[in-house]
């Protein structure tokens, strides 16, 4: 295997391996991943769509909508008008205190992983995995739509 395809098995795995521990501590906790996901999402002081939410958290726009419901229906978020037809998310009061709950030993977590990651590389490092990321969903969308055929239509892929 030559150096940049072993570079990205790494980079790979261990995003699987981030993945993971986010997926971990929600079940360990009785919470719902996605729910947690969609808190991380609205917890940053902004209105969100729900169409915002599925294209940049990449949850399935029937996961949002009912984590939303439960979220509504408890009083934690609200949902209001937007300029289009669709509908803006944000947190009440009480949703703020919910997530802070839940994501209070997340953001404490990533607080002291990022610290000790920035006192031996350069803060470059998440310029340059953001970069990765953007420059990684051209290419497989490009590719996507090279491969696509019409005969192609209707088939389920594994």
């Amino acid at each position: 295997m030559d150096e940049i395809a072993e570079r990205v098995r790494r980079l790979v795995l261990h995003i699987n391996q981030m993945d993971g521990a986010y997926y971990y501590f929600s079940r360990k906790l009785g919470y719902k991943e996605n729910l947690l996901y969609l808190l991380y999402a609205l917890d940053d002081g902004r209105p969100h769509s729900q169409t915002e939410i599925c294209r940049d958290w990449m949850i399935p726009k029937t996961t949002v909508n009912t984590n939303v419901k439960e979220l509504v229906s408890c009083g934690y978020a609200t949902l209001e008008q937007g300029k289009s037809r669709e509908k803006i998310i944000s947190l009440t009061e009480s949703g703020r205190a919910y997530a802070g709950e839940l994501l209070g030993p997340i953001y404490a977590a990533e607080r002291s992983a990022m610290e000790r990651t920035l006192e031996r590389f350069s803060p470059a490092f998440s310029d340059a995995l953001e970069y990765f990321s953007q420059m990684l969903c051209q290419e497989l969308e490009a590719h996507t739509a090279r491969a696509s055929k019409p005969s192609d239509e209707g088939k389920e892929t594994v």
